[in-house]
Formats: C-alpha cells, sequence, structure tokens
C-alpha cells in the first residue's frame, strides 16, 4: 500500500438539531475538529433537486486512523468542511489491516 498524501486541512463536522422555539427543530453543524487528509475526486453527475439543476462529485477522502467511537473518527452522516466546500460522507472503512488509514467515501453537491 502506497502511504497517502496527507496534504488538505478539513474540518470534521457532525449535525445537531436545536430547537427552533416552537416545538420543531433547526439543524446546526458543530465542528469535531481538524483533520489532515487526501482527497480524491472520483465520479460526478448532473441531477436535479427541487427543480434546480445540481452537480454532485463523489470523493475518496483518506484521513489517519482512529478507534472506533472516537470523536475523530469520521461516521456516516457528518461532513468535511473546506472553506466553503461541503464532503458529506456516505461510508466509512478501514483502508489498511492495521488501522493506520481510513477512507472515506463522500459527495459533495453543488448547484449550477
Amino acid at each position: 500500500m502506497k502511504t497517502p498524501r496527507l496534504n488538505r486541512k478539513l474540518v470534521l463536522e457532525s449535525p445537531m438539531r436545536d430547537s427552533d422555539g416552537a416545538g420543531g427543530y433547526v439543524e446546526t453543524w458543530h465542528p469535531l475538529g481538524t483533520l489532515w487528509a487526501q482527497v480524491t475526486a472520483r465520479t460526478g453527475k448532473e441531477a436535479a433537486q427541487s427543480g434546480a439543476p445540481i452537480s454532485a462529485t463523489s470523493y475518496r477522502i483518506v484521513v489517519r486512523g482512529a478507534p472506533f467511537g472516537a470523536l475523530d473518527r469520521p461516521k456516516p452522516e457528518q461532513r468535511f468542511r473546506e472553506g466553503a466546500r461541503y464532503y458529506l460522507v456516505q461510508a466509512v472503512a478501514d483502508e489498511d489491516p492495521d488501522g493506520r488509514y481510513i477512507t472515506c467515501f463522500a459527495t459533495e453537491e453543488v448547484v449550477v
């Protein structure tokens, strides 16, 4: 296995439901920490969502390994933020048998 080049600084964020004061909730994103990552584009497609065209690109994001249950171990439904870009984590898998690296499969959607 080739050692990943962790050259992108990403913020791992988790969704939280906060009360809106009227019996409902507002979903907000709370930062959990900063991780260095290797980000590789995989495939892309154009689709329509609520009548607006969007560009959806899937990415393979590799970060350093972390034990199960650790706050800095990404999970599905969390996201990575890089400036104004957001990568929604779809799935997570160990990159190698020793658990030194974790692979996250993520999607970025942009309105075109």
